[in-house]
């Protein structure tokens, strides 16, 4: 019995003495420019006088007026909860938004909304069937989400409004689908694509935007092994897609100003606490870390559906924002566990290349995933409270 107990002191102390070697090597430095050493991707769960007025607005019970009013209202509760919580880059919470990307898109000049069939898998029959198709030559005009960023700027005191919006790969990915009505030109509707966000990231920089994320599930189809069958199926190379979206991001992101911030957030859905894809990062790794020259990735690794940290190892100049906590469901991940792994990704990447965030919205559409407001709070929490321990 005493040998028992020995060995058991012996294992434990070994073990305290792993963790602790862990913690000391994983320290960092702190950083004051975004992204932050603790960071967020963008939406939050929309409270019920949202999804009220909105229920309102859609039966012409309120006007547009009257709905921008109660979202007014709701945002700047929002902004001042994550300026309380301590985030020095805030968000709308995409409060305005039904979908993280549909909405955007329609504001673009040239678009329309269609209706599509359901699907047939649980995913699919939950989500509203719509999406978007080009009707005409597509321009960055009038758009709304300008004076959605200025509202957000105007309450932010002295944190960073960050706004984001889906990326120009996912927006020629989206249409490939959809038989646009209006290019018969892949290399015109690619060129146009190019100038409609060149205009969109002055239009926002013009605003006082200084930190824009863009948002894309493509390149989640393209880390995922059955997707890329499905591609080689249909006669598509998903490396050339690959490498032909690093070049579009690039062109269209070429003018950004040199003091404004332009991340990229990798998604594999996000949906009601549902995903679409799976798969590491190791097919598009060297193509996508090596070449895109945006400043930060925003990564998903809450689960091993993301894979391993060695993707890692193609990474040049550009931040890691490690999206170690999920938004897919309310439980809290240990403290000590995802220090731990923080510490893994170091040996692909220098610790002052990384930092931390969720590892998507907590409300990608405007139905939300399945957690509740404290829980989505504590996530939060959680994310600054081990990004304060590991960079000091």
């Amino acid at each position: 019995m005493i040998l028992q107990l020995n060995i058991w002191n012996l294992i434990i102390a070994c073990y305290s003495k792993k963790e602790e070697i862990m913690s000391s090597e994983v320290v960092g430095k702190k950083r004051d420019i975004p992204p932050y050493r603790y960071d967020i991707v963008g939406s939050f769960l929309r409270p019920e006088e949202i999804r009220l007025a909105r229920r309102q607005y859609e039966k012409k019970e309120i006007s547009k007026k009257e709905l921008r009013e109660v979202e007014d209202i709701q945002i700047e509760k929002l902004v001042k909860k994550q300026q309380h919580i301590g985030l020095k880059a805030v968000t709308d919470g995409e409060f305005r938004r039904g979908w993280w990307h549909l909405d955007f898109f329609l504001g673009i000049k040239g678009t329309e909304k269609i209706k599509i069939n359901q699907g047939s898998n649980s995913y699919n029959k939950l989500m509203k069937a719509e999406t978007f198709r080009v009707i005409d030559k597509i321009k960055f005009e009038d758009h709304p989400m300008i004076e959605d960023f200025k509202y957000l700027k105007g309450i932010s005191k002295e944190c960073i409004p960050k706004f984001s919006i889906p990326s120009p790969a996912l927006f020629h990915f989206v249409e490939s689908y959809n038989s646009n009505r209006f290019y018969k030109d892949n290399e015109k509707f690619l060129c146009d694509i190019v100038d409609v966000y060149k205009n969109a990231i002055k239009a926002f920089y013009d605003a006082g935007c200084r930190y824009l994320q863009l948002d894309d599930t493509t390149w989640g189809t393209l880390c995922s092994e059955i997707h890329r069958k499905r591609y080689i199926n249909l006669g598509m190379d998903p490396d050339k897609i690959a490498k032909d979206y690093v070049e579009l991001i690039n062109q269209s992101i070429s003018h950004c100003p040199k003091d404004m911030t332009i991340a990229l957030h990798i998604c594999r859905g996000n949906f009601h606490s549902m995903w679409f894809a799976a798969g590491g990062y190791e097919p598009v790794a060297r193509e996508l870390f090596s070449n895109a020259r945006v400043d930060a990735f925003f990564l998903e690794y809450d689960t091993e559906r993301s894979g391993d940290f060695s993707p890692l190892r193609f990474i040049k100049n550009q931040i890691v924002v490690l999206g170690l906590v999920t938004t897919k469901h309310g439980g809290l991940e240990s403290k000590e566990e995802l220090k731990v792994r923080v510490f893994e990704a170091c040996k692909y990447v220098d610790i002052d290349k990384l930092c931390l965030s969720p590892q998507c919205g907590f409300a990608s559409t405007e139905e939300g995933n399945i957690l509740t407001e404290e829980e989505q709070w504590n996530k939060i929490k959680l994310v600054k409270e081990i990004a304060q321990e590991v960079w000091k």
